[in-house]
């Protein structure tokens, strides 16, 4: 994987200023893992994932912790091999005695974990993520392609006549089961795929695709880069012009990267996700506003992906609470219907995904402005065992 991040110092800096346990331990505490990057190309969402914990856990430990106990939180790193994430997974379980593992990472990682665990305890992946899962013991939190791109693939072609999509993405399955689902949508809205691309996470020059693009004619790119390869990425399109041929659609291009590609690169770029920063319903605040107000104005800034953590911790409380037990079991029977309010508003779970508010954004500047929302958009997957 590229190993490379924009705001390298800055990250470590961040990151190391935390210590692993975020709660201070008791005799009879519930232990939850969480598993996010703080390594790698995904390390940029990090500092942000630590604070959004951090902010969870002191909110439910003062209104009385879950069934009665206080969270202690422990922390692993998702931002390496799979094979690192998993060794960070079963050090949660088999040493510290989590009862719940809470991750935000990549799919190849989230694939390697489940099979390690085997539904022993609850897994809870807070990611946007390709759908199609249904492993025992996972429930996914994050929106699917199908929730991501279902309205708003016929939305740009209305609005913005995009007809002319080149798709790149990083070489793994998230890229390509979305583009697989985006596929059949660009055609329904009267468009076509002029070419199609997947990067490895080692490259740190684009010039080979740019010129593709470029010489193509597509006037639509979806991108499904990672981190710092998108930063890379869409920093050298802008250096390209292209950004006055085709529009930029991104549906992992939150807050963090939005600031690493530059206020000067970010020119009809587009991003399609369940929660920005930016958003200001009464559920969004309930939660931007004591996050600010706790760490501070100059807090890493929150997204979509450090939210999903918070969320995670939500539903955890919910299920428990309905269960009245921390057993897998009783976890599992509770978790079909379970509802909880977060930041994206009232969240039920069926067949192990959930339905999602969604919100298209555009960049001004370093900035996004919500333009468009889409409401409790069904996440086109379930899994019925």
């Amino acid at each position: 994987m590229e190993r490379r991040d924009f705001l390298k110092a800055s990250l470590i800096a961040s990151i190391s200023a935390v210590t692993p346990r975020l709660a201070l331990a008791q005799s009879d505490t519930l232990k939850l893992g969480f598993l996010f990057p703080k390594s790698g190309p995904a390390a940029i969402f990090g500092p942000s994932s630590e604070t959004s914990i951090k902010l969870g856990v002191s909110q439910i430990n003062a209104a009385g912790g879950i069934l009665g106990r206080q969270i202690e939180a422990f922390t692993g790193d998702a931002g390496g091999a799979p094979s690192d994430t998993v060794q960070a997974a079963q050090r949660m379980w088999r040493s510290n005695g989590i009862v719940a593992l809470i991750g935000q990472h990549d799919s190849a990682s989230r694939a390697a974990v489940i099979g390690s665990i085997h539904g022993q305890i609850p897994y809870i992946f807070t990611a946007l993520s390709e759908g199609g899962f249904c492993q025992p013991g996972l429930y996914a939190l994050g929106e699917t392609p199908q929730q991501q791109l279902g309205p708003v693939i016929p939305y740009l072609a209305k609005e913005k006549r995009a007809s002319k999509w080149y798709l790149v993405g990083n070489d793994y399955d998230w890229p390509r089961k979305s583009n697989d689902i985006a596929k059949p949508m660009i055609k329904a809205s009267g468009g076509n795929i002029v070419g199609e691309e997947y990067l490895p996470f080692s490259v740190n020059n684009f010039d080979t695709t740019l010129s593709k693009i470029r010489d193509s004619g597509a006037d639509a790119v979806f991108i499904t880069l990672v981190g710092s390869a998108s930063v890379g990425f869409n920093r050298a399109y802008a250096s390209f012009g292209l950004d006055k041929q085709a529009l930029r659609l991104g549906t992992l291009i939150e807050e963090n990267t939005l600031a690493g590609i530059g206020a000067e690169n970010s020119k009809n770029l587009f991003s399609s996700v369940g929660y920005f920063d930016a958003l200001d319903t009464p559920a969004a605040l309930a939660f931007r506003t004591p996050y600010y107000k706790t760490f501070g104005k100059d807090a890493p800034v929150l997204n979509t992906a450090s939210e999903g953590l918070y969320e995670g911790l939500l539903f955890v409380k919910a299920v428990f609470g309905k269960a009245g037990s921390t057993d897998p079991k009783a976890f599992a029977a509770a978790a079909e219907g379970a509802s909880y309010q977060g930041p994206r508003g009232q969240v039920t779970m069926k067949g192990r995904f959930v339905n999602s508010n969604v919100y298209l954004a555009t960049a001004e500047g370093a900035a996004f402005k919500i333009i468009e929302s889409f409401q409790n958009v069904d996440p086109g997957t379930a899994c019925t065992n």
